[in-house]
């Protein structure tokens, strides 16, 4: 079931959504309710206790999905894959990206507790 909203968003937020919603060859309302689920969905990183927060930081793509992006990616370089692969691949960079910004999001405030030191310019 869903329920049709009308909402006003900001250029800015339009052309970054639209830009995603290109990008990931998807309607540009999918990807504002991908926005908006992933906001409804995450963490507050902010409140999570230290622990949780680290671990967070220390957040990987399980194996078996890192194996399948790796696979889908190699293919579609080499030419279209079927939609449905295609589905797959977009759902899997989905699920890395927000897992990317949220693992950026944790470090940023893990630096700012003290928990972590903060990357250096050579990425180590």
């Amino acid at each position: 079931m869903s329920e049709t909203l009308t909402l006003e968003i900001p250029d800015e937020l339009a052309r970054r959504a639209r830009a995603l919603a290109a990008a990931t060859h998807r309607r540009f309302e999918d990807a504002v309710v991908d926005w908006l689920r992933r906001a409804v969905e995450e963490p507050d990183v902010e409140a999570l206790p230290d622990d949780a927060l680290l671990a967070l930081c220390d957040l990987m793509l399980d194996s078996a999905d890192q194996d399948e992006l790796s696979a889908l990616l190699a293919r579609h370089r080499e030419g279209p894959i079927p939609e449905p692969d295609r589905q797959r691949l977009d759902t899997l960079m989905d699920s890395y990206r927000g897992g990317l910004l949220l693992k950026a999001r944790a470090w940023k405030e893990a630096v700012s507790r003290g928990l972590r030191p903060p990357p250096t310019a050579n990425g180590s």
